[in-house]
């Protein structure tokens, strides 16, 4: 006999078998002793499992973020940041020298072309991304006329959002996972974030000295495998304050040739600088478009730092690959904006020479007034800040954030900590010149009588 058996179609059971609601052990088949296997009744509408009575307790929905955010640290200027607007809520007049955010305005032209400009209905649509062509022109007339570089405004410029958002690209373009960066330190954040972001890693290397900065450089490459692939230099420095003469961009362009580094130089500052001291362009250097890119900015001598205007030029290569990253992310600035800053290149550079002589004035008012509070500060050459180091007891008894924290609640001045620009920025503070000369006075008062 068979010892397969089938639930009937009428489901009733087996002869011989006992109506069941569940399995039993009679139910189990029995073999090779002659008698038939049993099979139970099966209940097609009995429900498998219980309904629970309750509902289980949800848990927490975690929000996980990608590794590269996991390696930025908590940001540094935060509790100074919240502090100041706290403080601004109560009514306290809190003078700001945190934040190189510059307080005047633009060349009156460069606003009447931007109304212009936003009243064309033609100027509302996406514009491409590398920027309007004229635009790009005029820069490469400005690298010629100050510089003495020729470039091709086609394959060799292309605006930015800001050189911020240009550089963060092009660490975007260029670095992966395994890849090195050199960068300056101090280091001004997105310099260093800017790389992890990209997932790559960062040797810092002290600004301080830029003869010992070259040959910290040369080490690093023949020491480190594989060798770093790119450069970051920043000058005139932020926030030192440390600036170079030209030969130091020929001494980085023959150690880029050597060790096969590529260059990102940051020249934000290129249109702010004192006593008769002109920022040089490595793009000048010779050889330097063969290694490397510049990048500038119209945010601070031109006072168009909420307007997000930069470039990069220099490397065709280099240049290609951020246009191919920024093609994935932005379609370009606002067009009247590109057109205003073709007005602002072509027809304010005595506005911007003046912007520098106003931020003289300023860093003179609060370099001697510091160092008539005994403070040991010199003044920078070029940039909008001051590095002053934080003066004894208090630079010895407490941390500069502490200090720079009970300046903000005792004097109400807002001062950015040098930690917050890494651990070689410890013990100093960056004073930004963006406040008038008599706020820069009443700022050293009120230091002055914080500190006893």
């Amino acid at each position: 006999m068979s010892d397969t058996v089938s639930v009937n179609d009428s489901e009733q059971p087996v002869s011989g078998s006992k109506p069941s609601s569940g399995p039993t052990d009679d139910a189990a088949a029995k073999t090779g002793d002659g008698q038939s296997p049993v099979v139970d009744t099966v209940d097609f509408d009995a429900p498998a499992i219980s309904p629970p009575t309750t509902d289980p307790v949800p848990k927490p929905f975690e929000v996980k973020f990608a590794a590269r955010v996991d390696r930025l640290p908590p940001y540094m200027f935060g509790r100074i940041n919240n502090s100041l607007y706290q403080k601004r809520r109560a009514g306290d007049d809190v003078i700001d020298l945190g934040m190189g955010n510059p307080s005047d305005p633009p060349d009156p032209i460069v606003i009447q072309k931007l109304h212009d400009a936003a009243a064309d209905p033609g100027n509302h649509g996406y514009s491409k991304s590398n920027g309007i062509a004229n635009l790009r022109r005029e820069v490469a007339s400005k690298y010629y006329r100050k510089y003495g570089v020729r470039l091709d405004p086609e394959t060799e410029i292309i605006a930015c959002l800001g050189s911020k958002e240009g550089f963060s690209h092009m660490c975007l373009a260029l670095m992966g996972p395994g890849d090195t960066a050199i960068i300056p330190s101090p280091y001004f954040p997105v310099h260093m974030y800017g790389v992890i972001l990209a997932s790559g890693n960062v040797v810092s290397l002290d600004v301080a000295d830029p003869d010992k900065f070259l040959r910290n450089v040369a080490y690093t490459c023949e020491n480190l495998t594989p060798v770093p692939k790119v450069l970051i230099v920043n000058y005139p420095h932020n926030p030192s304050s440390a600036v170079i003469e030209p030969d130091f961009f020929v001494e980085v362009v023959r150690l880029a040739k050597k060790y096969g580094f590529l260059v990102i130089h940051d020249f934000a500052y290129a249109d702010v600088a004192f006593d008769g001291y002109v920022p040089p362009s490595f793009l000048a250097a010779p050889g330097a478009k063969d290694v490397g890119v510049e990048f500038t900015t119209m945010s601070k001598g031109y006072n168009m730092a909420g307007w997000r205007v930069g470039f990069c030029a220099g490397n065709a290569d280099m240049v290609r690959g951020l246009g191919t990253i920024k093609g994935y992310y932005d379609y370009g600035m606002f067009q009247a904006i590109q057109i205003a800053a073709i007005v602002a290149l072509r027809e304010t550079e005595a506005t911007v020479e003046k912007q520098s002589e106003i931020y003289q004035g300023r860093r003179d008012v609060l370099v001697s007034g510091l160092r008539r509070l005994g403070w040991n500060v010199q003044p920078p050459k070029a940039g909008m800040f001051v590095w002053a180091e934080v003066p004894e007891p208090w630079r010895s008894s407490m941390s500069t954030m502490d200090f720079a924290m009970k300046l903000l609640e005792e004097g109400n001045v807002a001062v950015s900590p040098g930690s917050g620009f890494g651990a070689a920025g410890e013990g100093y503070l960056r004073m930004s010149l963006v406040e008038n000369e008599h706020r820069l006075r009443q700022a050293v008062r009120q230091i002055g009588k914080c500190l006893g």
